[in-house]
């Protein structure tokens, strides 16, 4: 069980990296970049809280 939840864990930061970088990569507007980049950290930071049944 220790083991299924690190891989999980590990993977959803990876996808939470990638998102961040491609989000990067993007041609948009500054304030529409840094507002997407908080969406994605906060959901991130669920989604792990999520997998160390903190919820």
């Amino acid at each position: 069980m220790a083991m299924s939840a690190l891989v999980s864990i590990l993977i959803t930061f990876l996808v939470i990296v990638l998102v961040l970088w491609l989000i990067q990569r993007l041609p948009m507007d500054g304030r529409v970049r840094q507002i997407l980049q908080i969406v994605v950290i906060i959901i991130g930071i669920v989604s792990l809280l999520r997998y160390l049944a903190v919820f």
